[in-house]
């Protein structure tokens, strides 16, 4: 990966992490003011709904801390080494925890009449997404795997051929 391109990843990285940071200090706070003055069916599930939204974005940095690790490592040239899993495990553990939090809060909006049932069924069809990332990173993983794997391979015959000359 060249300098350009880890630079570039990096700046998006930070955009995405102050943006999340933003979201999670002022805009959580006005959805709380904006549930608690609506007095509508939201008002009584006001915490539950903050909780959720807050951890889900604890979620999102997690794994962008994660990637910013990982692009690190490309870039030193030691990806393909087992602290990686690490990292990558971490990643799709976040990805899992924010499929659960956003069916966490399709269920905490579904009674009542404050939120259409489609707009729950739509959280839920992204529930499925969401998870089917993670199955990506974990084919990913895999093949994360196979690379250490055949890096450790190559550094084993590269030892045999260097005892040989």
């Amino acid at each position: 990966m060249g300098k350009l391109t880890v630079l570039a990843l990096r700046a998006v990285l930070v955009v995405l992490l102050a943006g999340s940071v933003f979201v999670q200090t002022v805009m959580v706070t006005l959805l709380a003011t904006d549930l608690a003055e609506s007095g509508g069916g939201l008002a009584d599930r006001r915490i539950p709904i903050i909780v959720v939204t807050v951890l889900g974005i604890v979620a999102v940095q997690v794994v962008l801390i994660c990637v910013w690790r990982l692009v690190t490592m490309v870039r030193l040239g030691t990806v393909f080494s087992p602290a990686a899993f690490r990292y990558v495990h971490v990643v799709i553990g976040a990805i899992v925890a924010a499929a659960l939090l956003l069916f966490a809060l399709a269920v905490i909006l579904a009674p009542g009449e404050a939120v259409a049932p489609g707009i729950v069924l739509l959280m839920c069809g992204a529930v499925v997404a969401v998870l089917g990332v993670a199955l990506i990173v974990l084919v990913l993983r895999m093949l994360l795997a196979q690379a250490v794997a055949r890096d450790v391979e190559a550094a084993q015959m590269q030892a045999e051929l260097d005892e040989v000359i």
